[in-house]
């Protein structure tokens, strides 16, 4: 038999980017849910940001040929390492793993299976685990639909894709150059790349079942809050001002945009507890698109905080 044929067969379909900073507590668990695919024909990617804890030796405990373990300074720009995955990866598909996360089995198996219909991105719903203070709770998200994950729905109605739950074509992925590593776009830079793949006519579809588990954590602040509402705005702003087309429809659908995106940063402040600063951000949104209810929703939720404070 000749060595051809055998090297096909080594070169993996998938490439799984598992960017990772001290998340020791979860990594092994995030990886044992690639090892646990029904669809083997793999290979995962840990980025290790030089991590100080036992990451690099959990890792290394994961005895799968398939799991290779990379060391890349990313300067706290996840997009970094996301970037640095990508090249390295050799599958005609690349997923993204956050290394707090994880699959479940039938994950990519399903994605893929999507992709064989001519979709060059596929998204699935996930379990999203809330742990922050006050207990342990659980929601199931859908993303999409397909309708949402078009450039123009994108762009002026926000975001409906998840890392985590991405299956993507390599070819384009690089075509669009990736991830932007600005440092104004940290917390948003996916949002900014489904834009980007949006606009170069990538073909977006959603798997309709939960397939994985998404992680939120303790410790997410005001600050962190504000930032994720301003990155998320670099990103719209970068994009829109890149459009050639500014009819009067457009700019009024910016207008609303840019009261979402206020909102958002009201909803993250009070979902964090800071009420006092969310009062404000709710009234930038009203201010500037009176039109939606829930912006008044959210003022009143915050109202009855107080009272019953």
């Amino acid at each position: 038999m000749s060595e051809e044929p055998a090297k096909i067969r080594s070169m993996p379909l998938v490439s799984v980017v598992v960017p990772t900073y001290n998340h020791a507590q979860f990594i092994g668990h995030a990886l044992a849910s690639v090892c646990a695919q029904t669809f083997t024909n793999w290979e995962a990617i840990v980025v290790n940001n030089f991590s100080t804890d036992d990451t690099e030796s959990i890792v290394a405990s994961m005895v799968d040929p398939r799991i290779s373990l990379v060391s890349f300074a990313n300067n706290g720009v996840i997009a970094a390492s996301r970037n640095h995955g990508v090249g390295l990866a050799r599958g005609e598909f690349v997923a993204f793993l956050d290394s707090d996360d994880c699959w479940y089995p039938r994950k990519l198996e399903r994605c893929l299976k999507m992709m064989t219909l001519g979709y060059d991105l596929v998204c699935h719903g996930e379990l999203w685990v809330s742990e922050r203070i006050g207990g342990r709770r659980k929601r199931e998200v859908l993303y999409g639909p397909e309708a949402r994950a078009s450039f123009d729905a994108l762009l002026f109605d926000g975001n409906c894709i998840s890392t985590s739950a991405v299956v993507v074509r390599h070819q384009l992925l690089e075509a669009v150059s990736g991830f932007d590593e600005s440092e104004a776009l940290i917390t948003a830079e996916d949002y900014h790349l489904w834009l980007k793949l949006a606009r170069a006519g990538a073909k977006i579809g959603f798997v309709r079942e939960i397939l994985g588990e998404f992680r939120i954590h303790d410790g997410n602040n005001s600050k962190s809050a504000l930032r994720n509402m301003r990155a998320v705005r670099v990103a719209f702003e970068r994009t829109y001002a890149e459009m050639a087309e500014r009819s009067c429809a457009t700019r009024i659908k910016a207008v609303r945009r840019r009261a979402i995106i206020d909102y958002s940063g009201g909803r993250g402040l009070q979902d964090n507890g800071e009420h006092r600063q969310a009062w404000v951000w709710f009234l930038k949104a009203i201010m500037h698109w009176p039109f939606i209810p829930k912006f008044y929703a959210a003022l009143f939720l915050n109202a009855l905080h107080r009272r019953v404070r």
